[in-house]
């Protein structure tokens, strides 16, 4: 009974917003895929878009095969695939996005346009059964001894699995990537079949970390209540390819974030984005040209999609501040990496703790939405993308301001 009255149902309730629910996140506002398409791209995407009106093609997509769903089961989902009717699948979904990614790309072999092709995977999101799973890699994990801590439960509760099922669950989450990880090597396969290699920049990374055992928990950030932001949750891969271009085997640790993807391509392709001046990003593309950063990128904001969560992290500090009433927490990582010691309520340290919520404060001053400002909202308690916040919902309040 997941589907009712034309809408994709999950457990919980939610819907994928169709035609009775439709929410677009990103209306009225500007994606870099935008900015391309007005500079002569095609934009293509494959797989999770996860921000609402899954039905209808956004953000200047001219090829748009997208999940229902933000996650779902591997072998029985529904998808949209350059149509607004849904389309029930039962092909591994890594393996249905990659396909579909495969014949955009094919597509383009002649063509003398410039592309853009976003290849959004649900994995390694759960539910991870063995049944769903690819039985080669699956099996290929049967007798590994995963170095994983065991920690726990975390205070915060969390979903942890029992002993007896703790090597079954990270024997699923280990299939996912690796069935990924082989879905990624046939995309790269066919730019290099297509001739397309030297001239497509590759980009992977993930929209969110995740703890196996780490800190307690099963889970990102929301896998806590309250909702937690250690390295594990927040901290992403970034890998960039251009062969020929991009310095290869470098490795930089500069601070960077996801807010800096869209100025450092957009700077990166000598393409002008005249909102630049009211958005929070910096451009990096001086490390992919092999070249100094102008400005140091010695601290990073992240805000949770959540909730009232901000956390400010510099290469020696990370400070998490929680509205209205905390709790809140300051880790030296340096000598603390494993963020085991709060130091928030020490006195020795008022000093960096106040510096560090200042430099938040007028961050959030400078590019926070008055009507989306996350600090003046009650009853945000973690359940994702289930609506709108504020009164934009056609004056429905979801959220109650403080």
């Amino acid at each position: 009974d997941w589907v009712k009255s034309g809408n994709m149902i999950d457990p919980a309730g939610r819907t994928w917003h169709g035609p009775e629910t439709r929410i677009e996140y990103l209306d009225g506002m500007t994606a870099f895929t935008d900015i391309l398409a007005q500079n002569g791209y095609t934009c293509a995407i494959s797989g999770k878009w996860h921000l609402g009106a899954s039905d209808v093609p956004q953000k200047s997509h001219d090829f748009w095969c997208v999940h229902s769903l933000g996650g779902d089961s591997y072998t029985d989902y529904w998808v949209f695939d350059n149509t607004d009717e849904m389309t029930h699948q039962t092909q591994y979904v890594t393996d249905y996005f990659t396909d579909r990614a495969i014949d955009y790309l094919s597509d383009q072999k002649d063509c003398d346009q410039p592309f853009c092709l976003s290849v959004h995977y649900t994995a390694p999101h759960t539910p991870w059964r063995e049944k769903e799973q690819p039985a080669d890699i699956w099996n290929a994990y049967a007798d590994t001894a995963f170095s994983l801590p065991i920690e726990g439960p975390h205070e915060w509760n969390g979903w942890n699995p029992t002993p007896e099922n703790r090597h079954e669950t990270i024997q699923g989450y280990f299939t996912t990537i690796t069935a990924m990880d082989r879905a990624i090597g046939r995309v790269l396969d066919k730019l290099d079949e297509l001739g397309l290699s030297e001239d497509t920049i590759v980009i992977f990374t993930s929209d969110n970390g995740y703890n196996m055992g780490h800190h307690g928990i099963t889970g990102k950030g929301n896998g806590t209540f309250p909702l937690n932001m250690f390295e594990e949750s927040v901290k992403v891969p970034f890998i960039a390819r251009f062969p020929g271009h991009f310095p290869a085997g470098t490795v930089d640790t500069h601070l960077v974030s996801h807010y800096d993807f869209m100025p450092t391509l957009l700077d990166y392709l000598r393409v002008d984005n005249p909102e630049s001046d009211q958005l929070p990003g910096r451009s990096f593309a001086p490390i992919l040209r092999n070249e100094k950063l102008s400005r140091d990128h010695d601290e990073v904001v992240i805000c949770d999609e959540y909730g009232p969560n901000r956390m400010l992290r510099t290469t020696d500090w990370k400070y998490v501040h929680r509205y209205p009433d905390g709790p809140n927490e300051l880790y030296h990582l340096t000598q603390d990496p494993g963020e085991t010691q709060n130091l928030v309520d020490h006195p020795a340290h008022d000093e960096v703790r106040r510096t560090m919520l200042a430099r938040l404060d007028k961050w959030f001053d400078q590019y926070v939405l008055g009507e989306l400002d996350g600090s003046k909202l009650d009853n945000c308690k973690g359940h994702g993308q289930l609506n709108v916040v504020g009164a934009l919902k056609n004056g429905e309040r979801i959220f109650t301001p403080r």
